[in-house]
């Protein structure tokens, strides 16, 4: 069994944000963290899922996903992210990384849970701390190019 704790942050909503990933499999332990100039905590939290997802170097493994983010969590136990799917993701928000986290959903037998945030859960807080740090590291941020893209679209209407 793989354990991915994630976590997300976003400073204003949008505003910059970033995400941390712990991956722990028996003695092997891992840390991945990443920032963006712009996005939203929501998206942060997915992101953090699939950059833990991502990491893992062969299919067929048994994840359990430790997040604080109820958005991410119920959308996947609670089915209703393969709703969306059936509905073209109308009027969600979010559908490109949907659909990264569903392609690499079927890669592996995935199973969540979720922990209460801020409630001194090590792995929680450690990727707290990842995800404020990236979010603040101005120098190494990244542009969430869909966000922006569909943001400004919007703006335009």
């Amino acid at each position: 069994m793989i354990e991915i704790y994630t976590d997300g942050a976003a400073s204003g909503n949008p505003g910059p944000g970033g995400y941390g990933v712990i991956l722990r499999s028996g003695t092997h332990y891992k840390e991945l963290s990443g920032g963006f100039r712009l996005t939203t905590n929501n998206r942060m939290e997915l992101l953090a899922v699939i950059v833990g997802l991502k990491a893992l170097k062969s299919p067929g493994q048994q994840v359990m996903i430790f997040s604080d983010s109820k958005y991410v969590v119920d959308s996947v136990e609670k089915g209703w992210v393969f709703g969306w799917v059936k509905k073209s993701f109308q009027g969600k928000k979010n559908k490109d990384l949907w659909i990264q986290y569903l392609a690499l959903h079927k890669l592996h037998q995935v199973k969540f849970t979720w922990i209460k945030g801020h409630n001194e859960h090590p792995e929680n807080e450690r990727c707290d701390r990842l995800a404020v740090a990236a979010s603040q590291n101005k120098s190494a941020m990244g542009i969430d190019a869909f966000f922006e893209a569909e943001r400004n679209s919007t703006s335009l209407l």
